[in-house]
């Protein structure tokens, strides 16, 4: 048997922006120095997630001489990747997900209520901005952020509901119930 292999140019439903009400929320930004042979280049790379609380997220990264400017593109990229999540009752997942990307490996799992967001660096981040409130997760592997937020994003676009999975196998979801 093959195992099947997560492709790291793996494609996210996106949905297209109407008037929406994102909050951009800054992981990181570093400087980054080009040495040639007369001088220093310097610019910088700065990676945003936007979200709306309310199940809309997305994630971008951006260059430029300036760091504002770093942000700024970073922000208009989050925008073009949304990705709609499906959020239960509770504020948190329906059930638990595990996604690999590069080398992070990121496992999410629903919790119960006055739980909170258990998520270290990135993950919580992206968590945060999707408006999940009570959610257990563990990051293994890497800890890059970039591939540690395309991990998280990867195993929440995984998540299914009831009614998608009725959708899916083309039944009603008492008889998904009745099993």
């Amino acid at each position: 048997m093959k195992k099947l292999k997560i492709k790291k140019n793996y494609k996210l439903k996106i949905l297209k922006k109407i008037n929406l009400d994102l909050k951009e929320k800054l992981v990181v930004v570093n400087r980054v120095c080009k040495v040639t042979k007369g001088r220093r280049y310097f610019s910088f790379t700065a990676l945003v997630i936007k979200g709306d609380k309310k199940g809309l997220v997305g994630y971008g990264f951006g260059k430029a001489k300036e760091a504002p400017e770093a942000i700024a593109k970073a922000g208009e990229k989050a925008e073009k990747k949304l990705l709609k999540i499906n959020i239960i009752k509770g504020g948190t997942i329906p059930h638990e997900q595990e996604a690999k990307y590069g080398g992070a490996r990121v496992f999410i799992c629903p919790a119960s209520e006055g739980t909170g967001i258990i998520a270290g660096g990135a993950v919580r981040s992206v968590l945060e901005a999707v408006g999940l409130k009570n959610v257990l997760s563990k990051s293994k592997g890497s800890s890059n952020n970039q591939n540690c937020i395309k991990a998280t994003m990867l195993a929440l676009s995984k998540l299914r509901t009831l009614n998608t999975i009725a959708l899916e196998r083309g039944v009603s979801i008492k008889t998904i119930l009745k099993k």
